[in-house]
């Protein structure tokens, strides 16, 4: 999948798991045999691996991965998706692992999405006002270029990949861009997310794209709370990733988990975060990940805002 900034091998899942994903059939924990009444929350349901292994819960999982108080041992998971992406070339295709024909769809969406919520959220959609978004997982500035630097006056990018952040600097460069001199790529940060803090009040939007699934539970959780400072009052956090049809998915090969809309929403409220809007990406090759959009914000919405819940569809996709 994808590591830390979202270098975005993005809607991909190189899982070789054939039938064998039925999470639904994982051992019960004993918790649910003890309170029978007691639903059954994401993250005490099984995932697996993309080698097919099972696990009974995301903490099963994530002991084995990270460990528990372990520095040394989450490094080691972190690090181990850096080196991945330090070997993948700076292009389109590259960040999109071969699907480059995606890129087209996927920005389509995002600013159906982005201009709905602008519409909502911001005076007149934001036009007269001086408009600041932050790039998570910025690769090499695909979505800041082909979609926020034409909405926000300046686009900060976060990217802890360097030969992708140097590859985004050329391509935000003012001669490559076909937008105003009002709007501009202004600083490029090349730092993990689990160790980024924003400046207090600085942006309207901050865009996490494929690359949250590399961080653990405990660093997604610390990672919302800091960045909340960095909103300014009314800011929203748009979070656009893979999600799997229940449970988990690990990736072994660049460390990263395919979280399920419901694993999603339980950290969503652990954060202190709730959903304004949301939306599930269209026009996707059948083999690949759902894609869902999530608005969030810190405000508690009124009534009418709140998403109506249904049961999701989504399944998690296989590539032979």
């Amino acid at each position: 999948m994808i590591f830390h900034m979202g270098t975005a091998k993005a809607p991909i899942s190189y899982c070789n798991i054939g039938s064998q994903f039925q999470i639904a059939d994982a051992p019960k924990s004993p918790a649910r045999r003890a309170f029978p009444c007691r639903p059954l929350t994401q993250m005490e349901i099984g995932g697996l691996d993309s080698d097919g292994r099972m696990f009974r819960n995301a903490d099963e999982m994530w002991r084995e991965q990270v460990g528990v108080g372990d520095p040394q041992k989450k490094s080691q998971w972190y690090n181990k998706g850096i080196n991945y992406w330090e070997g993948v070339e700076a292009t389109v295709d590259g960040v999109l692992g071969g699907y480059g024909h995606v890129n087209a769809p996927d920005i389509k969406a995002s600013e159906d999405f982005l201009n709905t919520i602008l519409a909502e959220r911001f005076p007149d959609a934001g036009r007269g006002h001086h408009l600041v978004a932050l790039d998570c997982g910025s690769g090499i500035g695909r979505v800041t270029k082909n979609l926020l630097i034409r909405y926000f006056n300046e686009v900060d990018l976060l990217e802890p990949v360097s030969h992708f952040l140097e590859s985004a600097r050329v391509n935000l460069a003012p001669e490559n861009l076909m937008v105003s001199d009002l709007h501009k790529a202004a600083n490029f940060y090349c730092v993990p997310l689990q160790e980024f803090t924003p400046d207090a009040e600085r942006y309207d939007v901050i865009w996490v794209q494929w690359c949250i699934g590399h961080l653990a539970d405990d660093d997604f959780i610390a990672f919302f709370k800091r960045a909340k400072v960095g909103l300014k009052p009314g800011g929203l956090f748009v979070l656009k990733e893979n999600i799997a049809r229940t449970g988990f998915v690990l990736d072994k090969e660049d460390k990263s988990i395919t979280r399920s809309d419901s694993y999603f929403k339980e950290l969503f409220n652990q954060c202190g975060l709730y959903i304004y809007k949301m939306k599930d990406q269209k026009e996707f090759p059948d083999e690949l990940f759902a894609v869902k959009m999530y608005a969030l914000t810190t405000e508690m919405p009124r009534q009418g805002n709140r998403p109506r819940l249904k049961r999701t569809t989504n399944r998690p996709a296989i590539i032979r």
